[in-house]
Formats: C-alpha cells, sequence, structure tokens
C-alpha cells in the first residue's frame, strides 16, 4: 500500500524493534544483478528519519502485529474470499513488522525470485551485475520511505508474507492526525486482502510471475555490454532528471507496452478490490474509517499535485501510474459488484482467464458480459 507522500519526506521512527527478512540466497554468480550487493546498497541508502520513544517503538511494533490477524479474519468475511488449501483466514501471511531498511531487503529478495527465469547460458559481468546492483538498491531506497504495507506471495514457497513498515504508518498516522489504532487496522485490511486473493486463487502468484519475467526479459541485456535495451532506458531516466519529460515507457515497444497494460489491468483489480475492502468493513471495524479515507486521498491528491523534483521522482518510480490503479480498481469493483454481487465478482479469482482485460477495467460491464454471459 503507497503512502503517496513526497520523495524528500524523511520524518519516520527508524529504529523499531522489527523482524529481519532473511537474506535472499540465487546463485550468487549468475543473473543479471548481484542481489547481496542490492540488499546493501538499499539498506544503506533507505532515509533514517527521526526516532520516537523506545516505549512507543514497541507499543507500535506489537499493536501492528495484532492487527494484522484480525484484519485478515474481517477481510475475509467482507470479501467473501477464503484460502483455497482450507486454512484459517488469520493464517494467510506470516506478518513481518519490519523498518524502512528491512523492507527495502526484503524487496530484493522478491525481486531475486522474480527475476530467477532471466538467468541467462552467459552471465553478465561482474561490474555489470554491481552497477545494476546499485541502481536497484537506489530505486528500492527512494521507495522505503513511502509504503505503508506490502503482501510478497513470491518470496516463500509455503506461504506468502506480509510486511508492514512501522515507521511509515507512524508518519502518515501522525501527518493526517487520524486514530492510530484505527489507522494500523486499516492499513492491515488493504494487505491481508492481497493475501486473501493470492491465497483464494493459488494460480495467481504464478500468473503474475510470468507476465513480469516476460517483460523483464525483453529488457535485460544478454551479454556483459549491458545491451542496446539497458542503455535505451538508462537514457529515459536520464532525459526524465533533466528535464521532467520521458520515463522508461517511451522507450518500450508496442507489444511490451500491451503486455505491461495487462499486467497493470490485473494489478489494478488487486489493488482496487484491496481498497474497497478496506472501507467496506465499515465503523462497526474501524470507527473511523471515513475520516481516515478522506484524509487519506486528500494526502494523494497532494502527492500528485507535487511539482519540480518531487514530480519528476513521482514519474519515475510510477506512483501516479499506482495511484490510477487503486482508483480505476476500485471503480471496477464496485461497478461489477452492483450488476452481479460479491459472488459474482469473485468469479475473477477463478482462473486466468477470468482476469479483467485494460478495456474491462473501464468498462464493467463488459468484464460482466464476457464472464457471465
Amino acid at each position: 500500500m503507497d503512502a503517496s507522500t513526497g520523495p524528500t519526506e524523511h520524518d519516520a521512527t527508524d529504529g523499531a524493534p522489527s523482524d529481519e527478512p532473511v537474506t535472499p540466497r540465487p546463485d550468487p554468480a549468475s543473473g543479471p544483478v548481484d542481489w547481496d550487493a542490492a540488499a546493501r546498497f538499499a539498506a544503506r541508502l533507505a532515509p533514517a528519519g527521526r526516532t520516537a520513544g523506545r516505549d512507543e517503538l514497541e507499543e507500535l511494533v506489537a499493536e501492528l502485529r495484532d492487527v494484522a490477524g484480525r484484519a485478515a479474519t474481517h477481510a475475509s468475511g467482507t470479501t467473501g474470499l477464503v484460502p483455497a488449501d482450507g486454512s484459517a483466514p488469520a493464517d494467510v501471511s506470516r506478518v513481518l513488522v519490519v523498518d524502512r531498511a528491512g523492507w527495502a531487503r526484503a524487496n530484493t529478495q522478491m525481486l531475486a525470485t522474480m527475476a530467477g527465469p532471466l538467468v541467462r547460458a552467459r552471465t553478465p559481468s561482474a561490474g555489470a551485475r554491481l552497477a545494476a546492483a546499485a541502481q536497484v538498491g537506489g530505486v528500492l531506497a527512494l521507495l522505503s520511505g513511502k509504503v505503508l504495507g506490502q503482501f510478497d506471495p513470491w518470496t516463500e514457497p509455503d506461504a506468502g508474507r506480509l510486511l508492514l513498515v512501522a515507521p511509515n504508518v507512524w508518519q502518515l498516522e501522525r501527518r493526517l492526525q487520524v486514530d492510530p489504532s484505527d489507522f494500523r487496522l486499516w492499513v492491515a485490511l488493504h494487505e491481508q486482502t492481497h493475501a486473501l486473493q493470492f491465497a483464494a486463487a493459488p494460480w495467481l502468484a504464478g500468473h503474475l510471475r510470468d507476465r513480469a519475467a516476460e517483460l523483464l526479459g525483453d529488457v535485460v541485456p544478454d551479454d556483459e555490454s549491458g545491451g542496446p535495451r539497458l542503455g535505451e532506458l538508462l537514457s529515459a531516466v536520464r532525459a526524465a532528471l533533466r528535464n521532467g519529460g520521458g520515463g522508461v515507457l517511451d522507450v518500450l515497444d508496442p507489444d511490451q507496452k500491451a503486455e505491461l497494460e495487462r499486467v497493470g489491468a490485473v494489478m489494478a483489480l488487486l489493488e482496487g478490490h484491496a481498497d474497497v475492502a478496506m472501507d467496506d468493513v465499515g465503523p462497526s471495524v474501524v470507527p473511523t474509517v471515513r475520516q481516515i479515507r478522506r484524509a487519506f486521498e486528500a494526502r494523494r491528491d497532494e502527492g500528485a499535485r507535487s511539482k519540480g523534483l518531487n514530480r519528476v521522482l513521482r514519474r519515475l518510480l510510477g506512483l501516479d501510474a499506482k495511484l490510477a490503479q487503486y482508483r480505476d480498481g476500485a471503480a471496477f469493483v464496485r461497478g461489477v459488484r452492483r450488476r452481479v454481487g460479491q459472488d459474482g465478482l469473485n468469479a475473477v479469482f477463478a482462473a486466468a482467464e477470468n482476469l479483467p482485460t485494460p478495456a474491462e477495467v473501464a468498462d464493467p460491464p463488459a468484464w460482466v458480459r464476457r464472464v457471465h454471459g
């Protein structure tokens, strides 16, 4: 879940007692990125921010762990989703409360797992892999101050893991001036809805990994030279930083853009569905839910209106595209439910062919006609 804060804001509570993800262990001599180095870069570059008192931090971490279990049960009751293996909703994920550096390290693990299919017969040089690690680590460090929570279904084979970023939750609940306990549960509701999506549709993680690998395979070089695709991507980034224009989308060919749009449609569904679920629990579960939503949306809008370097970084990091996913996906979910109800909507998790196309995200009745006749 994206906090949608400005890229230069560092106020937070790093230093909280937190869970430490296991260091990624892909083959250190293969693949396009030195993932161990990427983890070190990301953790070192993640902004520290201010630190609250030890007692307050311990209370924050303990409450985040507590609300995560309750959130899964509430989310299941609201969405009608249950794990396909028959397990209890409360056990749908392994909860890790992390700081910013821990989140960044955890994401190198996830990316290493996702990039597994990209290992080539010929591995780039150590220098090229280290340069790629620095790039990955830098991006993750920038993002580490903006993410409240994240569900990762790929890194651990037997269970997904839910990452709750304690300092970012602490920062934003104060910035929004909302009830802390309600806000922590509200954030956990969003992430546990993601956990339920993947638990109810065990094929979904593999489907998204295959789509992502297909996209990444077209831009990762086959040799140590870096290749023209990687060079074009780096040129696009430099151009965006120099004049505020351009971006990586500008160097994708039509087929790659179409594939990216298909992946984006699925992500819009997942994010919009979780956004709807976290509000649908209502005031009986989160008493100040409506106040929180109003304050949160105002904060998102403020970020979208940012200028200068913030504007450029939001474009490069995809924050505006992510915001559109939340809102477009939520409109799709509500549009489908008005026509076929909650059970009709949940047909989207029955098979890959039921996932919405980009056109259907913008036209919920079209999805209903195709899937339900």
